[in-house]
C-alpha cells in the first residue's frame, strides 16, 4: 500500500512537471489525471470497492490540486500563505532569496568593490528626519503626480533593471503589467530578457525605455528606431556607465542569461527547482533587446562576444546631442550626481534628469545618490523635471526625497525583490507597501498632498 501511495505522488509530480514544460492547461491534466491514478489505485486495493474507488479518486484531485498550484506559474497557493506575512519590502527581500539561483539574486542585491556606496544610499536616508505636525485636517490625501506632462496615480515608478525576465520567466512583461494596472511609470532596460516588442504587445499604457551607450551606432539607431515604434513614452539615457565596474559577486558567481553551463552554476540551480520549472515555460532566457537585432548575435556565446567592450568610455555630452537628434519624445539623462555636471546638463535640450549613483554598482565610494540629491537640487533649472533613484526601501523614504525637491522616484530593487519572491503578485504587493507606507507618512507630516511636500517638511 505504501508503495502504491508513493506511485500517487510520483505519478502526479511527473505529470504536472510536464504538463508545465508543455505549457497545457496543467491544472486540468493533472487533476484529471490524478483522480484517475487515485481512483485505479483505490479499486485494485479495495478488490473493486465503490466507496474506497471514490475516495481513492477524490484525493487524487486534492493531491493533484496541491501540486498543480505549488509549482503553477501563479505560485497561488503556495504564495497566498506566505504573502500573509509580507509587511515592509525586506519580507519579499527574504523571499526572494528563498527562491531564487544564488546568482540572480546576488547580482540584484549588491554594488561594485566594497559595496560602500551601495549600502550608504540606504544609510543616509536615516540621517533625514521627518517633522511631525499635529492639528491638521488629514482626512483626505492626494497621492499622484504629473511627470512629462502625463498623469500618474502615485509619484514613484519602476527604474530599469536588466535581466528581470531571470528573475521570474517574462519578468519585464509582468512588471509592466503590474505598472499598467496601477498607473505609475516603468523603464524597460536595454539589457532586459524580454524586448521591447514583446513588452509592447502586452500591454497597452506607453512605457519609458532605458538606452545604455554602446560602441556599435548602428545597434544604437536601431533600438531607438524600435522603442519609437513600440510608441515608449520617454527616453532615458544612462551616463553613468561609460565602462562596467566590478561586480564581485557576479564574478565569482559565474552569472550570466541563461546560466553558462557549469558545476557552480548546475548546483545553484540545482537547489531551486521551482525556479527551473517555471523558467521551462519561457523561450525568454536572454537578451531579447540584442538576440536576434544584431548581425551574428544569435546565442548566448555570441551576445557574450559582442558586449564584451561595447559599453563606450567616449561617452560625452557631445554624445548627449547626437541622441537627442535621434530621439523626438521626452529626453532624461540618468546617473548624474555633481552639480559641475547639474550645469552642463541645464544648457541641453533634455526635459529631465535622474538623480542616480546606478544603485552604488558603478562609482563605489562616491556620495549616495539622497545627499547628492540634498546638494545639488538648488542648482538645476527651473523648468527640468528631477527625478531620484538610489536606497528607496520604503514610503517614508519617498516623502523625504520629494520633500527634498524630487519631482519623483525611481526604484529598482523592491520591485525586483517582489518579482524573485512571486512574480507579478509580487511586484503588486511591493506597490501596496508603498502605497500605504507613503501615505501614512504624508499625513503624519501634516500633509494631505504630495506636490505641496518641500524642505518645510525636514529638520
Amino acid at each position: 500500500m505504501i508503495k502504491n501511495f508513493i506511485k500517487i505522488i510520483i505519478i502526479s509530480s511527473l505529470l504536472t512537471s510536464c504538463s508545465s514544460i508543455l505549457n497545457t492547461d496543467r491544472n486540468t491534466v493533472v487533476k484529471t489525471t490524478s483522480s484517475a491514478v487515485g481512483g485505479y489505485l483505490g479499486y485494485e486495493l479495495s478488490d473493486g470497492d465503490i466507496f474506497s474507488t471514490t475516495v481513492g479518486s477524490a484525493f487524487g484531485i486534492i493531491l493533484g490540486s496541491y501540486l498543480s498550484e505549488f509549482l503553477g506559474q501563479d505560485d497561488y497557493y503556495f504564495y497566498k500563505r506566505e504573502t500573509i506575512k509580507v509587511l515592509e519590502i525586506n519580507d519579499l527581500k527574504i523571499l526572494a532569496k528563498k527562491k531564487l539561483p544564488k546568482m540572480f539574486y546576488d547580482y540584484v542585491d549588491s554594488g561594485s568593490y566594497t559595496e560602500s556606496t551601495y549600502k550608504e544610499n540606504e544609510i543616509d536616508f536615516n540621517k533625514i528626519k521627518l517633522r511631525q505636525r499635529v492639528g491638521r485636517d488629514i482626512s483626505t490625501s492626494k497621492l499622484s503626480k504629473k511627470f512629462l506632462e502625463k498623469e500618474y496615480k502615485l509619484p514613484f515608478g519602476f527604474a530599469p533593471c536588466g535581466m528581470g525576465g531571470m528573475l521570474y520567466p517574462d519578468g519585464e512583461i509582468l512588471v509592466a503589467k503590474a505598472c499598467e494596472k496601477n498607473k505609475i511609470p516603468y523603464i524597460l532596460s536595454t539589457m532586459s530578457i524580454c524586448s521591447i516588442e514583446q513588452v509592447a504587445e502586452n500591454i497597452n499604457e506607453q512605457f519609458w525605455f532605458q538606452l545604455y551607450v554602446m560602441r556599435d551606432k548602428k545597434f544604437v539607431e536601431n533600438i531607438i528606431k524600435r522603442a519609437e515604434d513600440a510608441k515608449c513614452y520617454a527616453l532615458v539615457l544612462t551616463m553613468d556607465l561609460p565602462i562596467l565596474a566590478q561586480r564581485h559577486k557576479d564574478i565569482r558567481n559565474g552569472l550570466s542569461a541563461p546560466p553558462k553551463p557549469s558545476l557552480n552554476s548546475f548546483l545553484q540551480i540545482l537547489k531551486k527547482p521551482q525556479w527551473c520549472l517555471k523558467m521551462l515555460r519561457t523561450s525568454n532566457r536572454s537578451f531579447g533587446n540584442i538576440l536576434g537585432h544584431v548581425d551574428g548575435v544569435d546565442d548566448l556565446s555570441s551576445i557574450v562576444k559582442w558586449a564584451d567592450g561595447q559599453f563606450d568610455p567616449g561617452l560625452s555630452w557631445e554624445y548627449v546631442k547626437w541622441i537627442r537628434k535621434l530621439w523626438k519624445g521626452p529626453l532624461i539623462l540618468k546617473g548624474i550626481l555633481d552639480e559641475d555636471d547639474i550645469k552642463i546638463a541645464n544648457e541641453l535640450d533634455i526635459q529631465g534628469i535622474i538623480i542616480s549613483n546606478h544603485g552604488g554598482r558603478q562609482l563605489d565610494g562616491t556620495i549616495s545618490s539622497i545627499m547628492a540629491l540634498k546638494n545639488v537640487i538648488n542648482a538645476v533649472r527651473t523648468n527640468l523635471e528631477v527625478f531620484f533613484d538610489g536606497g528607496i526601501r520604503s514610503g517614508k523614504d519617498i516623502v523625504k526625497a520629494l520633500s527634498l525637491g524630487a519631482k519623483g522616484v525611481f526604484m529598482g530593487r523592491p520591485y525586483l525583490y517582489g518579482l524573485g519572491a512571486m512574480g507579478q503578485p509580487g511586484v503588486e504587493k511591493v506597490i501596496e507597501i508603498l502605497v500605504k507606507e507613503l501615505n501614512t507618512t504624508l499625513l503624519l507630516t501634516g500633509e494631505t498632498d504630495v506636490n505641496d511636500l518641500d524642505k518645510g517638511n525636514l529638520y
